[in-house]
C-alpha cells in the first residue's frame, strides 16, 4: 500500500531539493537587495558632493572671483555628471530587475515540486542577469567629485613632462591682490647678483677649512675609512658616532625668481634637494623651510602669497619622498625662501665627487639659460628694455621659455642622481648660481687625478642663446657664467657608460640629458672651447607640448 521504498526516497530527495533550491533564490535575493542599496547610498553621496560643488562655482562666479585653482576641480567633477547619471539609471534598471525577479520567485515557491524546480532553474538565469546589471561600475567609470579634486590637485603638482603647457599664469587679481603685482619686486638681487663672487667665497672659507683639515678620514668602519666633507662641496658628509653611519646635509635659499607664489615655492625646496642628489644621496629624511617675509609686503599680499610659497615648497618634498618638519620664518626687507635638507646614510649611498679620470666624459640634465629667460619674461612690462631684445624672440617665445624655465628649475634631479649608481659615476655637482663653468671648475679642482674639463656643447632653453648674444656681456651664456637656478647635474662618467645614461633618463623621465664635454689630463680646472655647440631644447616645438 505504501509503494515501493525506492520511489518513496526520490520523491522525499525531490522535495527536499525543491526546498533548497527555493531557500537558495530567497538568500540571493537578500544578497542583491543589501547591494542596491549600497549602491544607492553611493550614488546619493556622490550628487551630494557634486551639488557642492556647484553651489562653490555659483557662489565663485557671482563675486567673479573664479581662478584656475578653484574652478578645475569643479570642471572636472561637471565632466562626471554624465557619469553619475548613466550610473542612476543602471541602478534603477537593476531594481526593476529584482522586483520582477522576486515576484517570479513567489509564484515559483507556490507551484507544484516540478514547477518549482522549473521556476527555480529560471530563477537563477535571472538572478544571474539582475547581479551583473547591479555589479557597481569599474574604477574608470565610477568616478565621484573626491576623485575630480585629486585629479585637479596631480595637474597642479605638474606629474608629467609636458603638464605646464597647461599651466596658467599666476593671476594676482584672482586672489584680491592688484593686477601688477609682482613677487620678484620683493627684493632686488637675483640670480648670480645675489651670490658672493667664487674667489672672495673661497677667502672668506679658509679659516674653517683649517679646523677640519687634520681629522679628516680619522674615522673608520670595519677598517675602512669614512670621509668627512664640508667646506666648498655641495652637501657635508659627517660621520657619526654608530657604526659605519654619516650625516648628509645641506642648506640653501634666495631671493623670488618667479612670479607664480607656488612654483617659487616648488623651485625653493627644488634646489635645496639638488645639494644632496648632486652626492648621490637619494633619500632625504628630513627638511626645514627657512623663510623670510617682505616688510614691504602689505597685509593682504603676506596673506595670500606666503601661503602659496610654503604650499608649493611641501609639495614639492613630499614628491622627494620626505617631509618639512619645521623651520624659521622672519621678517625681513627682502623676501627669501629656502631650506635645510637632512638624510642618515650608508658609505654606499653617496658618491664622493673626486674620482674623474681621463677618459671620463660630461653630462648635463638640464638644459642652461634659466637666468635669461627669466630676465626676458620681466622685460615684457619694461619697454626700454624689450626693445633690446624684440628683434631675435617674440613675446610668445619668451611666454614658452619662462614656462620651460619654470618645469626644468622645479623638477627634481632625484631620477638622475639615482642613475649615477646605475652606471659608476665618478664625481658630479649640481649646477646653480656660479654657472655651468663655476661649478664645473670647482668640481674639478676636488679631483684626487690630474684632470682637466674642456666643454664643447651647451645645450640651451630654445632662443635663449640669441637674446644672451643680443644683451652683449650681460649674461655671458655662451661663456659659461650665466647663473642658473635649480638647475641639472654635471656628472663624470665613463665613456662607455654616458650614452646609456642618457638613454635611461629619457626613458624614465621622459627628458633629456646631453653630453657637454670631456676629461682629459690636466691642471684641476675647466674651459669651454672659444666657439661652443650651442643645442636648441627642444630642437623642435610641438603644438600643446611644452618641450
Amino acid at each position: 500500500g505504501y509503494g515501493h521504498p525506492y520511489v518513496i526516497h526520490a520523491a522525499g530527495l525531490a522535495q527536499v531539493q525543491d526546498h533548497h533550491k527555493l531557500f537558495q533564490a530567497a538568500q540571493q535575493q537578500q544578497q542583491q537587495q543589501q547591494a542596491a542599496a549600497a549602491a544607492q547610498q553611493q550614488q546619493q553621496q556622490a550628487q551630494e558632493e557634486l551639488k557642492n560643488l556647484e553651489e562653490k562655482r555659483r557662489f565663485l562666479e557671482e563675486n567673479k572671483t573664479l581662478s584656475w585653482q578653484q574652478a578645475e576641480p569643479v570642471r572636472l567633477a561637471h565632466e562626471q555628471q554624465a557619469a553619475a547619471a548613466q550610473q542612476a539609471q543602471h541602478y534603477q534598471q537593476a531594481q526593476q530587475q529584482q522586483q520582477q525577479q522576486q515576484q517570479q520567485a513567489a509564484a515559483a515557491a507556490a507551484a507544484t515540486a516540478a514547477a518549482a524546480a522549473a521556476a527555480s532553474s529560471s530563477s537563477s538565469s535571472h538572478q544571474a542577469a539582475a547581479a551583473a546589471a547591479a555589479r557597481p561600475a569599474s574604477p574608470a567609470h565610477n568616478l565621484t567629485a573626491q576623485d575630480a579634486l585629486s585629479q585637479a590637485a596631480q595637474l597642479e603638482l605638474g606629474q608629467n613632462p609636458n603638464a605646464l603647457a597647461i599651466r596658467r599664469p599666476f593671476d594676482p587679481t584672482a586672489h584680491d591682490l592688484e593686477a601688477n603685482f609682482r613677487l620678484t619686486r620683493f627684493a632686488d638681487l637675483k640670480g648670480r647678483g645675489c651670490k658672493v663672487p667664487q674667489d672672495v667665497l673661497l677667502k672668506l672659507l679658509e679659516g674653517l677649512q683649517d679646523d677640519q683639515g687634520q681629522d679628516e678620514h680619522n674615522n673608520h668602519f670595519l677598517h675602512v675609512p669614512i670621509p668627512r666633507i664640508g667646506i666648498g662641496m655641495d652637501a657635508s658628509i659627517t660621520p657619526l658616532r654608530h657604526s659605519g653611519l654619516s650625516l648628509v646635509q645641506t642648506t640653501d635659499f634666495f631671493y623670488p625668481l618667479v612670479e607664480d607664489p607656488y612654483m617659487q615655492g616648488k623651485i625653493a625646496c627644488a634646489n635645496v634637494l639638488s645639494d644632496l642628489y648632486a652626492m648621490g644621496v637619494t633619500e632625504c629624511d628630513n627638511m626645514l623651510m627657512l623663510l623670510a617675509v617682505s616688510t614691504k609686503m602689505t597685509e593682504k599680499e603676506r596673506d595670500v602669497v606666503v601661503p602659496l610659497i610654503m604650499r608649493g615648497f611641501k609639495d614639492c618634498a613630499l614628491e622627494a619622498g620626505t617631509t618639512v618638519t619645521g623651520g624659521q620664518t622672519v621678517m625681513n626687507p627682502w623676501c627669501t625662501i629656502g631650506g635645510v635638507a637632512t638624510t642618515i646614510c650608508q658609505p654606499n649611498e653617496f658618491i664622493i665627487p673626486d674620482s674623474a679620470v681621463v677618459g671620463d666624459v660630461l653630462v648635463l640634465t638640464k638644459p642652461l639659460g634659466t637666468q635669461v629667460a627669466l630676465n626676458a619674461h620681466q622685460w615684457l612690462d619694461q619697454p626700454e628694455r624689450w626693445n633690446r631684445i624684440k628683434l631675435v624672440v617674440s613675446e610668445e617665445d619668451v611666454r614658452k621659455a619662462y614656462q620651460r624655465a619654470m618645469d626644468s628649475m622645479a623638477r627634481l634631479n632625484r631620477t638622475a642622481s639615482r642613475l649615477m649608481h646605475k652606471y659608476n659615476a665618478h664625481a658630479a655637482t649640481d649646477v646653480t648660481g656660479f654657472g655651468l663653468l663655476g661649478h664645473a671648475q670647482a668640481l674639478a679642482r676636488n679631483q684626487k687625478a690630474e684632470v682637466g674639463f674642456v666643454i664643447h656643447n651647451l645645450p640651451v632653453i630654445a632662443k635663449m642663446a640669441a637674446v644672451g648674444k643680443a644683451c652683449g656681456n650681460m649674461f655671458q651664456l655662451q661663456q659659461g657664467n650665466s647663473a642658473e637656478t635649480s638647475g641639472g647635474l654635471l656628472i663624470c662618467l665613463p665613456r662607455e657608460q654616458a650614452a646609456a645614461y642618457c638613454k635611461d633618463i629619457q626613458k624614465v623621465e621622459g627628458y633629456q640629458a646631453w653630453i657637454i664635454g670631456i676629461v682629459e689630463k690636466g691642471n684641476r680646472t675647466a674651459r669651454i672651447i672659444d666657439k661652443p655647440r650651442v643645442i636648441e631644447v627642444p630642437a623642435k616645438e610641438k603644438e600643446g607640448e611644452l618641450w
